[in-house]
């Protein structure tokens, strides 16, 4: 039977006026890995921190094996063997691999009392060569991608002999195939006696890499269990206090008239003849692997990048779209996959944000009508139900959640016809991906024609009335509501049907 390694008793974190963690308790193992479970602002990135020494308790107690934890700061942390692998990995990136892997803890040569760069350089290989990783120590982090950036950071955690590893949305921005080779890496961890605490969203995850769970719901524990002998709807439930059936809310709505026809679109290297149309009240869903041309379509769409030919028809007439600015003329709304760097602007308000694609309409002579943009704002805050201490505070401040609320409702304040949503409720909670769901259905019902992007299979079948499928470029299967399948699509995603919904 494996050994506790980490307990957590009646742990509480007060803010200045928020109670951030209430009572939580939390057991990990060796060989374990435990999924830590909740919405955004449940709790778990400040338990983490706790754990990492960035913040430091307020009353209860951390226990590793058996005795008091106090960290005080980063390092202790990985003194007492505690090694964080953070969702936007944290290197250097015009460093090696070997600089990255061991910056903060060079191994110094005994008699020259220098860097010993060869001891350094030959132990990262053999780390490097122990999780099967095709990287050379040498390279420089910049030219890696970011499956390999989140394996070189699971080797900097070995380098600092983590007993104890915390893994935050690790696979967010990894493909299928990635996806299974961190899992080949984290069972390894899993049988060399490592503890990992798993933080996901993502249910196949759990269901597939978790042994445990624990979730936590505004910052207090809810519950805990073996993963084997739960349910994803008993796990929804404890989270949120709501059944599954509710985070897809789609709303009937008769389809109206084609509003966008797009025929034979090309991009060089990226997607190739691609036809489509679009109907008022109609959310078209478009699923894909990583690479299967999905988000370039759109980005071409929206003028961010150019077509190599191909026509695009709005409401039956013909239209050339070279910027986003004719595209937003042409009452088209694109609400980018990476909220961060193409979403939002963290360093202003929530209401510069908002009223940002307005900003010519809302001032005069460069003066921005405060009043005016306050309104708008409020309007379309509140629609979206976006949480903050007021609308003048920064982006950076708010949920990932809210971050996405926030890149919604700017571009819902521009009264699209057409909303292009890529990846719409990526590293977002339950509760916010069912209200971003809700929000969604209930433009759909009111006429807006919606083009879904996602990665997540649950999301393109239950929000859409039709799905498009893609793969390499090309566009393989289409499918209605009701002939839609998990097989169906999958198949088609990876190149193994042919026509509407047809077999090979």
């Amino acid at each position: 039977m494996s050994e506790t390694i980490l307990e957590i008793k009646q742990l509480t974190k007060y803010f200045p006026g928020i109670k951030a963690l209430d009572g939580v308790h939390l057991t990990v193992r060796t060989g374990e890995v435990h999924a830590l479970i909740g919405e955004n602002g449940a709790g778990k990135s400040t338990l983490v921190k706790i754990l990492t020494g960035v913040y430091t308790l307020t009353s209860g107690e951390v226990l590793l094996d058996g005795k008091p934890l106090v960290c005080r700061n980063a390092l202790e942390a990985q003194a007492c063997g505690i090694a964080a692998i953070h969702q936007e990995a944290s290197m250097f990136p015009e460093l090696s691999v070997t600089e990255n892997i061991y910056m903060g803890h060079h191994i110094i040569h005994p008699k020259t009392k220098r860097v010993d760069w060869a001891t350094m350089r030959k132990e990262t290989q053999t780390l490097l060569d122990s999780l099967e990783l095709e990287i050379d120590c040498n390279t420089l982090v910049k030219n890696l991608g970011v499956a390999q950036r989140h394996m070189v950071e699971i080797a900097k955690a070995l380098s600092l002999n983590a007993r104890i590893v915390i893994m935050d949305e690790p696979t967010s921005a990894l493909s299928l195939r990635e996806v299974e080779d961190l899992y080949k890496i984290v069972r390894k961890l899993k049988d060399d006696g490592k503890a990992i605490i798993f933080i996901s969203h993502k249910f196949d995850e759990i269901f597939e890499i978790c042994d445990y769970f624990t979730i936590l719901r505004d910052g207090r524990y809810i519950g805990e269990g073996l993963v084997k002998e739960s349910s994803v709807d008993a796990m929804v439930n404890m989270m949120v206090g709501r059944s599954l059936d509710q985070m897809y809310p789609k709303k009937e709505v008769k389809i109206g008239r084609p509003v966008l026809e797009v025929q034979q679109l090309a991009q060089t290297g990226y997607f190739q003849d691609v036809s489509f149309t679009l109907h008022a009240g109609e959310i078209l869903g478009f699923f894909g692997l990583i690479g299967a041309g999905r988000s370039e379509v759109m980005r071409t769409l929206f003028g961010i990048d150019s077509r190599s030919h191909g026509t695009v028809l709005l409401d039956g007439k013909e239209i050339h779209i070279r910027k986003p600015s004719e595209a937003m003329g042409y009452g088209i709304a694109f609400v980018p996959e990476d909220r961060q760097s193409q979403g939002v602007i963290l360093e202003m308000s929530i209401a510069k944000n908002i009223t940002l694609p307005q900003i010519d309409a809302l001032s005069r002579y460069g003066i921005t009508h405060k009043k005016r943009e306050l309104e708008v704002t409020e309007t379309f805050g509140e629609k979206m139900e976006i949480r903050a201490a007021g609308w003048h505070v920064d982006a950076d401040t708010l949920s990932g959640g809210n971050q996405q609320k926030v890149v919604l409702a700017k571009w819902i304040a521009t009264n699209p016809r057409i909303l292009i949503l890529d990846e719409p409720t990526k590293g977002i909670d339950v509760a916010t991906k069912a209200a971003v769901h809700q929000f969604v259905s209930e433009m759909a019902a009111e006429g807006m024609a919606v083009l879904l992007i996602s990665s997540e299979l649950p999301e393109v079948l239950g929000m859409s009335d039709r799905i498009i499928v893609m793969h390499e470029g090309a566009l393989t299967a289409e499918f209605s509501r009701d002939e839609a399948t998990s097989d169906s699509v999958i198949k088609a995603a990876t190149g193994h049907t042919a026509g509407n919904g047809g077999e090979q």
